[in-house]
């Protein structure tokens, strides 16, 4: 038999009102409509539940029995969905996150300090990876990642504005070796390389000249899925590096680091977060996509 936990509730109301119509006046519903869920139940089991009389219902030996086996359990349905419905209301409880660890605008300090600080119920459980996950099927509430890697089926809100990949080198690399003029002169220059994990081939580094995008295989003198370490050495003059400007644009700003090939690194979509389409989000996600889009308003753009 398959369980009926609609009927189940039905017969332990009915069992605490020992009342058919007072039971239906607590469901909303019609007294038929309650002696006829009981009588399915019963039918369903082979047994009777309940005595019925003109002046009284009563519960028989098994109903007893089964109306004790099924309280606590109803109570813990009970309990349940008045937690769940205590969800609706004030931003609560642990809140999943996938980022990219190049979403350098969202992974900052001050953002996700100031959405903690102003939603001290919700705990933040932020993963930092590239890997290409299904926030779904891994159990995550929302994702952050590049706009166009993003599936079609997903609500996506800006994080900023364009970004864009840049190669970098420290002046006294430039002064060593000088600038390379197109990205195909990198053949001849130190490079220092990126790759996701162990055995995974390097990244190409990707351009583009008159509106086409292309790609160089450049030769690394050193390779790492570090991004911090990638940034130490560029600064230490080791070589040209490559990734999101953004990253680059303290060390941009301080002069430690300088742009080369800027005319073949155009602009694109950038960082966005992202989740299921859903009709009825939970506050704690509402409450981070509100808080992105007010701060959203405080950022400078990360276009020159």
């Amino acid at each position: 038999m398959v369980p009926d936990l609609n009927a189940l509730a039905v017969f332990a109301l009915v069992a605490e009102e020992r009342s058919f119509r007072a039971a239906a006046d607590r469901l909303g519903v019609t007294r038929s409509a309650v002696s006829q869920t009981i009588r399915r139940l019963e039918e369903g089991l082979g047994i009777a539940l309940v005595l019925r009389t003109t002046r009284s219902v009563g519960l028989t030996e098994a109903g007893e029995a089964l109306r004790a086996e099924i309280a606590p359990g109803l109570a813990e349905m009970n309990a349940a969905l008045a937690r769940a419905a205590q969800l609706t209301g004030r931003p609560r409880g642990r809140l999943r996150l996938a980022v990219s660890s190049i979403a350098e605008r969202f992974l900052a300090g001050p953002f996700l300090a100031a959405f903690s600080a102003a939603h001290p119920d919700v705990e933040l459980d932020v993963t930092v990876t590239d890997d290409d996950i299904d926030i779904v099927a891994d159990g995550y509430d929302a994702g952050v990642r590049l706009g166009e890697v993003i599936e079609q089926d997903m609500i996506a809100v800006p994080v900023a504005g364009d970004e864009r990949q840049i190669a970098v080198c420290a002046p006294s690399y430039l002064a060593r070796h000088g600038a390379p003029s197109h990205p195909a002169d990198l053949a001849a220059h130190r490079c220092i390389g990126w790759r996701p994990a162990p055995g995974s081939a390097p990244y190409r580094w990707e351009f583009s000249e008159q509106g086409k995008d292309f790609r160089v295989t450049v030769p690394t003198t050193v390779t790492t899925n570090d991004m911090a370490l990638m940034i130490k050495l560029a600064v230490a003059g080791a070589g040209i590096t490559f990734g999101m400007e953004e990253s680059f644009r303290p060390h941009l700003v301080r002069g430690e680091l300088v742009p080369v090939l800027e005319a073949y690194s155009p602009y694109f979509a950038g960082f966005y977060l992202f989740y299921p389409s859903r009709r009825n989000l939970a506050p704690k996600l509402r409450a981070l996509v509100d808080h992105l889009q007010a701060s959203r308003a405080t950022w400078p753009a990360p276009r020159p």
